[in-house]
């Protein structure tokens, strides 16, 4: 299996960040097989879903009215609701897998790979992407 990680900076703000040009980069020189994309993080999720078109900002306002930065948490480390950052990867896998058919990752036409992270404590994440041949 072939492996690498991949540093995102997400700054100090939610944010979606667009991770697909880096696995098709990763993927281009592979072939057939799979590709998983990993977030070794505990408040950060990786996602499937159209970009550019609004989709990425629904996906945070969503996120922010499921899961509220206010006192509720148990987990109170960090800043004021950062225990719904602990719970977001219930919600948002911490990683996908996709087919990669001839060095290409086999995305529908508006998909897009994308780290999802709500953590204003850390501006900086490490993705792994990991390869398996067919």
């Amino acid at each position: 299996m072939d492996s690498t990680l991949v540093t995102v900076r997400t700054g100090g703000r939610p944010a979606v960040a667009d991770l697909t040009p880096e696995v098709e980069g990763f993927c281009r020189p592979r072939g057939d097989g799979l590709v998983s994309v990993f977030v070794p993080h505990a408040t950060a999720g990786v996602a499937v879903i159209e970009t550019g078109a609004g989709s990425d900002d629904d996906l945070i306002a969503a996120l922010e009215a499921l899961l509220p930065r206010d006192g509720r948490w148990r987990h109170r480390h960090g800043s004021a609701g950062h225990g719904a950052d602990h719970v977001l990867p219930a919600l948002v896998s911490p990683s996908v897998t996709i087919p990669v058919l001839a060095g290409r990752p086999a995305l529908g036409t508006w998909q897009s790979i994308v780290l999802v992270d709500t953590n204003v404590d850390n501006p900086e994440r490490s993705v792994r992407l990991s390869f398996l041949a067919g």
